[in-house]
């Protein structure tokens, strides 16, 4: 193990790369992303679940690998009209899902017609969970959602400006919308549900990008007090460069723990966990090609005003004899 050490590690000590060199390209290359993922938000848009969209949502065990011709044949004989009926992980499970319904009655009727088309298809199948959100109920539940996103960038915006110069607030919160941006787009072209635990997945994201932005900032923060006279496009590349190994381990660590959960999480949990893993990948490369050379571009002449110009020796001038 003492010699396979230095194999392991993920970066080599005193590592040297000039990130700032690629700062055009890291910002235009998210910026693309980003109106991309914008675009998607509006076509096809998000494919909202029932949290947000409201319905009915069944999820039932057939006694066999469940035939979906003869579910939706039996739903269509029963005057029953079907958003989408789908497997719901293993074989044998089946989701049923239906638009929102006017009345708690006629919830009560359509949900038995669904009971008894699903037991004349495959006799024996039984309906293991039932879950209803009326129109108002999930409008609600949109509105509060993206309340909490929007509260949670504001604090971010008051901590890192209260703990920071204005300039990291603001590359911060910044480089956050546009990984939201790009989760929202993820959720848009992959057709997860957009559901309350999407909107735990992008808080979650939000808190991890935030607290890798801030272990870069704290470095270049004590760099800017330690050399006072080095320019901020090297400060920041040395800084990043000092913080690279533990950002690299952090994130592939979480991203390991998440993995399986996106693999083998079942309906349930591996929509989160795909997001996360993405998040994760958007949060890590952008605390390197978008926080910093936004900080670069707002503080250059603040933050390092005397960064070119070191003091010159003063001229002497001979007495005279």
């Amino acid at each position: 193990m003492f010699f396979m050490r230095p194999l392991l590690r993920i970066v080599p000590d005193h590592t040297h790369i000039a990130f700032m060199r690629g700062r055009y390209l890291g910002l235009l290359g998210s910026a693309i992303l980003s109106t991309a993922s914008i675009t998607l938000f509006f076509y096809p848009g998000l494919n909202l679940g029932i949290d947000f969209a409201g319905g009915i949502v069944m999820e039932a065990i057939t006694p066999a690998p469940a035939d979906f011709n003869k579910l939706r044949a039996a739903l269509t004989a029963q005057g029953v009209q079907a958003s989408g009926v789908q497997r719901f992980g293993d074989a044998d499970t089946v989701a049923v899902r239906l638009g929102a319904q006017p009345t708690e009655a006629a919830n009560q009727i359509v949900v038995s017609k669904v009971r008894a088309a699903l037991e004349q298809a495959q006799p024996g199948t039984r309906v293991v969970r039932t879950d209803a959100v009326g129109a108002s109920v999930s409008s609600e539940l949109f509105r509060a959602g993206m309340l909490a996103l929007g509260l949670s960038m504001l604090m971010i915006l008051v901590y890192i400006w209260f703990r920071f110069e204005w300039e990291f607030a603001v590359g911060a919160v910044v480089t956050l919308i546009l990984d939201i941006t790009k989760a929202i787009g993820f959720l848009a072209l992959t057709r997860l549900q957009f559901d309350l635990v999407m909107i735990g997945a992008l808080l979650t994201i939000l808190g991890y990008s935030t607290n890798d932005k801030v272990v870069v900032y704290d470095r270049m923060r004590e760099n800017l007090r330690k050399y006072k006279t080095m320019p901020l496009r090297e400060l920041i590349d040395l800084s990043i460069n000092e913080t690279l190994a533990r950002t690299l381990g952090t994130s592939m660590t979480v991203f390991l723990a998440a993995l399986p959960l996106a693999l083998y999480g079942g309906s349930t949990l591996s929509g989160f966990a795909w997001v996360m893993l993405f998040g994760i990948v958007v949060g890590t490369s952008s605390s390197i090609f978008i926080a910093a050379p936004i900080l670069l571009l707002l503080g250059e002449h603040r933050l390092r005003r005397d960064a070119g110009s070191i003091a010159k020796p003063a001229k002497t001038t001979k007495a005279p004899a």
